[in-house]
């Protein structure tokens, strides 16, 4: 499994600032996850799709209820990741808010609406894919 490399911008005593380490691709589809949920996303799961395709290693999918928070959600993504090093590649289809794609290389967050995450129904699509649980029960 190929690992993200990130800048670290904490003042851990085991880590210097500005020191290099890495997160796991699990970690950061993990991360972005719960920032989605911290943004009230809906229906939000992770698919680990390592050996079913050479795209990506997991899939964040979630849905919003309006384009006001379907951009909110990408722009916490964004700025979330930004902190800890980690850029997108791509992203798509944020000014229109209907579906925003935002890839990150091992791990690609689709953010929908619900008429776009029906019509394109992507957890039918990745079935053979492990549901990765990323939420503490609580």
């Amino acid at each position: 499994m190929r690992q993200i490399l990130v800048k670290v911008l904490t003042q851990n005593s085991d880590r210097r600032p500005g020191g290099i380490d890495t997160i796991d691709p699990k970690e950061v589809a993990i991360l972005c996850a719960k920032t989605a949920d911290d943004k009230k996303a809906s229906d939000i799961l992770i698919f680990d799709v390592q050996g079913l395709t050479f795209i990506t290693d997991f899939l964040v999918i979630c849905s919003g209820f309006n384009k006001r928070q379907l951009q909110g959600i990408a722009k916490e993504i964004e700025l979330k990741l930004h902190s800890y090093g980690i850029h997108w590649m791509g992203m798509e289809g944020y000014q229109e808010a209907k579906w925003i794609l935002m890839d990150y290389g091992d791990v690609i967050v689709h953010l929908f609406d619900k008429e776009m995450r029906h019509f394109y129904d992507l957890e039918l699509l990745w079935g053979d894919a492990q549901k990765l649980p990323w939420k503490a029960e609580g």
